[in-house]
């Protein structure tokens, strides 16, 4: 009889031991991990992060109590992001976030067909084959876009009613950038209806950047409008220490650059579609499918108005212009 409730206690005592590992893990459940990929820099637009952070806070995801990430950064290098890409999906993630222009969600896209991937996108992500279809993108990918190539037309407008009397507008783009297709069509649309001519001016390199400016000052271009690739963001301080020396007014598709010194920019207000990807990416987490999250589209501008470069450049900037900007740096 001792013998037997021995046994009995043994049994008894294995059987917790065995189950104890699986209440433990009921208990500390595994903390999904988020890729998070962009063409940017590590130390570039440092904003946008933390507000695709705020989003996924708001979504019940604080980074390093129920959520990690693995950043993975570009430097402003397209051909890096299939490598990027291919090493998140080996490391199995739970989500991909696809940031920093339409060539990050195009390298996520063909690293993998199962892993969720939330983009943020300047350009048409039907057009791109990101989604079937913005209200049912029906795969693995959904996201953000604020079609930011279709910005260009309106930037040369406002640049053409500071400085009326250019004939010649240079529009620096990237052939990187599946966007800018879209972007040199509705500058030369807009240039022509201004009576202007076009010259468009390609670069992916620093050293392509500075041939560039050389063209521009060879083809006598009167004024300049820089879209609104990552790479250009990475290299602002360099453009607009061009655009100064050759005292050429400049039109920019993002802020950073007028704080640089450039003259003036119009374009997509992105901080909040990093938030609404954060928002996106916690829904995910939670069980909601891709496939099913529409598209979503940001339709908030800013123009921005830098009046220390227009007086170093002799421009005088009328008040009804002034009055449009919704920042005006003295």
């Amino acid at each position: 009889m001792l013998e037997l409730r021995r046994r009995q206690f043994i049994t008894l005592l294995g059987g917790a031991a065995a189950a104890w590992p699986l209440v433990a893990r009921a208990q500390h459940p595994v903390t999904p991990v988020v890729g998070f990929m962009t063409s940017l820099g590590q130390n570039e637009r440092p904003n946008l992060r933390d507000a695709f952070r705020r989003g996924l806070s708001e979504a019940g995801f604080v980074e390093g109590r129920n959520v990690a990430f693995e950043y993975r950064f570009a430097e402003g290098q397209a051909d890096r992001l299939p490598a990027l890409a291919a090493d998140l999906v080996s490391r199995n993630v739970a989500v991909i976030v696809a940031t920093g222009g339409g060539a990050s969600a195009l390298a996520a896209k063909a690293a993998t067909t199962t892993i969720p991937v939330v983009f943020t996108t300047a350009g048409d992500p039907v057009q791109q084959g990101f989604v079937a279809s913005l209200n049912r993108p029906g795969g693995n990918l959904t996201g953000i876009s604020w079609f930011g190539a279709q910005v260009s037309g309106k930037g040369l407008g406002l640049l053409h009613e500071l400085i009326p009397n250019v004939a010649v507008v240079a529009l620096l783009a990237s052939p990187n950038l599946p966007e800018s297709g879209r972007m040199i069509s509705d500058a030369q649309e807009a240039t022509r209806n201004f009576g202007q001519q076009l010259l468009v001016l390609n670069a992916s390199t620093p050293r392509e950047i500075n041939a560039a400016f050389a063209t521009l000052r060879q083809q006598r271009a009167g004024a300049l409008y820089v879209g609104g690739d990552p790479f250009f963001t990475s290299r602002r301080q360099q453009i607009v220490a061009l655009a100064t020396r050759d005292a050429i007014p400049d039109m920019y598709a993002n802020r950073e650059f007028v704080v640089e010194g450039g003259l003036m920019s119009y374009g997509n207000d992105v901080t909040d579609p990093y938030r609404e990807a954060g928002l996106y990416v916690g829904r995910i987490l939670k069980g909601d499918n891709p496939a099913n999250l529409p598209v979503l589209q940001s339709t908030k501008f800013e123009f921005v108005i830098n009046l220390q470069t227009a007086r170093a450049l002799g421009i005088e900037v009328p008040n009804s212009l002034q009055l449009l900007a919704d920042e005006v740096i003295e």
